[in-house]
């Protein structure tokens, strides 16, 4: 295939789209979604075609503030323990079952129960779900959660046909059929997912678009040129590199959002035989390592100085960041005497890596600067969704990776770090830690939480099972023609108000 991949055989032979139709929305992705289940999945691009696929019990504004979407409306109980929801009337699946209090209570049941479901820490806090009447639905807590309304904001509340999810099984991500403004028609590994119109959907009205279609290139410079090329008309991740760039192209729009989340270093703890090594076993290895890379040169070289450096889940910016742990300065010094203390004057380590351009300068950079602290560091390229297998089954010592970020600050922290976590593939377990975020959940009172989640950084920044190096900024490129596009902090393309223009 050349670098710049045309539809027009796509479209000629599966998407459903004529010619004569000129509302195909062509979106370019950094990488290839994993499954298309909001309960087994954890890919970041996964969740821009949910935006699209599959609506929610609530949603955020740009402002981070929640607002319903199939939940009109919610009170709590005075002690903490009941959240009760009205539900959006009129609303069906694109299966044509409808939605209503019986579907919400067998999507909780589902991601507390399916064996593979990744939301169960998320959604650990309710013990029942009773319904009130067809609209209405009650969720019975064990304990306060502060963070349940978020999760709903997000896969946990991603709402999937009962009928359609109960017949599939574990393989509802061949077809998943959800009540979003779209529904899936195909999906072809590697190269294309295509989504049409759902016009029986609730707000149809607000969706300009007959279709849509996700293409996963990886390459940024090749993203970018198919999107000059007429080739996409939207792609996500532009490279901060490339910014100045597409900015002065008249035909392009540049949009950024500063994201909510992190990028950094996941090291396998515990997550089987290949965690038995130096790097796994040792924290003061971990923390050579850390102490090896200068965060700020790494964001002028690889980001022109458009992300911010960081060592916590959270950016500095942030309300929840612990300022008593401030991003280290590189000390290469303090890192050899780590290394010594841990007996050890040189360590090999193989960090496994996205296979696209940004990310692998990302690990090159990391390898030269703790070549110096005495780290031979060999790089292990990978697609997005083959690394996250590896690392979710152990496959790995290091794993380049990220997060996209959560509204609530639990969601960038409990399920990678707790005993169990959905999330955890350090396989990192301290009690201590899970007590501490466990109470971070039980109090609305933000000082109360803001003091468990400082205990647990103290403990964290110690035993480093993930290194934190920088916090990025989302940013879209798209074609001029296309209006109303609103970017969100949390990085989704949502196409509520979008359509072209002439």
């Amino acid at each position: 295939m050349s670098p710049l991949r045309t539809l027009s055989c796509a479209l000629a032979l599966g998407l459903g789209v004529s010619a004569a139709q000129a509302a195909d929305l062509r979106i370019g992705l950094q990488d290839d979604p994993d499954v298309l289940d909001p309960d087994q999945s954890r890919t970041f691009v996964g969740r821009i075609v949910y935006a699209s696929l599959c609506d929610k019990l609530v949603d955020i504004t740009p402002d981070l503030e929640i607002i319903p979407q199939l939940a009109t409306g919610w009170s709590w109980s005075d002690d903490g323990l009941a959240l009760t929801m009205t539900l959006r009337e009129g609303v069906v699946f694109h299966d044509g079952a409808p939605f209503d209090a019986a579907a919400v209570a067998a999507n909780i049941d589902r991601s507390q129960t399916l064996p593979e479901s990744r939301r169960k820490s998320e959604v650990k806090s309710i013990t029942g779900t009773e319904v009130i009447d067809p609209y209405t639905v009650r969720f019975t807590l064990a304990a306060p959660d502060a963070t349940l309304l978020a999760q709903f904001a997000d896969r946990s509340g991603m709402m999937l046909s009962p009928k359609a999810a109960a017949e599939a099984g574990v393989d509802f991500g061949l077809a998943p059929i959800c009540s979003g403004p779209f529904r899936f028609v195909e999906r072809v590994q590697q190269d294309r997912i295509v989504l049409e119109k759902f016009d029986a959907y609730w707000n149809a009205e607000a969706i300009h678009f007959d279709s849509v279609t996700f293409l996963p290139i990886p390459d940024t410079t090749v993203r970018l040129a198919n999107l000059r090329a007429g080739d996409l008309d939207m792609l996500e991740r532009l490279a901060a590199t490339d910014v100045a760039s597409a900015e002065a192209d008249a035909d392009l729009a540049v949009a950024s959002a500063v994201s909510l989340g992190y990028q950094g270093i996941t090291i396998n703890v515990a997550n089987g035989d290949r965690a038995d090594n130096p790097l796994g076993r040792d924290n003061r290895v971990r923390q050579a390592l850390s102490l090896a890379i200068d965060r700020a040169v790494m964001n002028q070289v690889v980001f022109d100085g458009a992300f911010a450096p960081g060592n916590q889940p959270y950016p500095p910016t942030s309300p929840w960041y612990t300022a008593e742990f401030p991003v280290p300065a590189r000390d290469v010094e303090a890192a050899r005497a780590l290394l010594r203390a841990a007996g050890h004057e040189r360590v090999a380590i193989e960090i496994q890596v996205t296979n696209n351009p940004v990310q692998m300068q990302v690990a090159q950079v990391i390898q030269a600067m703790a070549g110096e602290a005495g780290f031979d560091i060999s790089l292990v390229a990978k697609e997005f969704a083959t690394l996250l297998r590896d690392q979710s089954a152990g496959n790995y010592i290091a794993s380049r990776i990220g997060w996209s970020g959560r509204v609530d600050p639990d969601g960038n922290l409990h399920q990678f770090v707790t005993c169990g976590g959905g999330i955890d593939d350090s396989k990192y377990c301290n009690p201590e830690i899970d007590a501490l975020l466990n109470q971070a959940r039980t109090s609305n009172d933000l000082a109360v939480r803001k003091a468990s989640y400082d205990a647990a950084r103290a403990i964290l920044n110690d035993d480093l099972p993930i290194i934190y190096l920088y916090h990025q900024t989302w940013i879209w490129a798209l074609d001029t023609k296309i209006d109303g596009f609103t970017p969100y902090p949390d990085g989704m393309i949502r196409l509520e108000g979008v359509q072209f223009v002439e």
